[in-house]
């Protein structure tokens, strides 16, 4: 499969014929998708060459939004425990489209995290919301965790 970020090798097993990839964050085997492995790719690349720190990233956790159960794919903290950035993957078939953009914001009316960043593994779209200017600037890159975390966070 090819994505635009670096592939890394994983611990993968056969369960009874479905092929499962050890999740580092959950500590646990998932079952492998086209998604999963975009997910498990990028959060080993913003760990090892974007210096996230690892337990500061929570993978498929959920959100109550006005009384629904949501799932986002990836959710970082700063040191505070303040959400930081919202990640929404998708399997690299996936065309990136508005409906994307729509489900990240939703989860965002929760969480009003800085970041927003979505991809296919193709395709990254990544923006900082201002919520004082009430506007938004996609950036060129994924930026290092401590030249997005505010100060004192460190």
């Amino acid at each position: 499969m090819e994505i635009n970020i670096p592939q890394y090798n994983f611990k993968t097993r056969n369960n009874d014929g479905d092929i499962q990839i050890f999740d580092e964050i959950r500590r646990k085997y998932v079952a492998l998708t086209p998604e999963e492995l975009v997910r498990q790719n990028l959060a080993k690349f913003l760990i090892t060459e974007k210096k996230y720190p690892a337990p500061l990233i929570s993978i498929e956790g959920s959100l109550d939004i006005n009384g629904l159960n949501r799932r986002y794919d990836m959710l970082v903290f700063e040191n505070s425990g303040n959400p930081l950035m919202i990640i929404e993957c998708k399997a690299p078939s996936i065309k990136i489209s508005q409906k994307t953009f729509d489900q990240i914001a939703v989860y965002n009316i929760k969480t009003m995290v800085d970041y927003l960043l979505v991809t296919n593994g193709i395709d990254f779209y990544i923006c900082k919301i201002d919520f004082i200017d009430k506007t938004y600037e996609f950036l060129e890159e994924i930026p290092d965790y401590f030249s997005i975390i505010p100060n004192g966070s460190k």
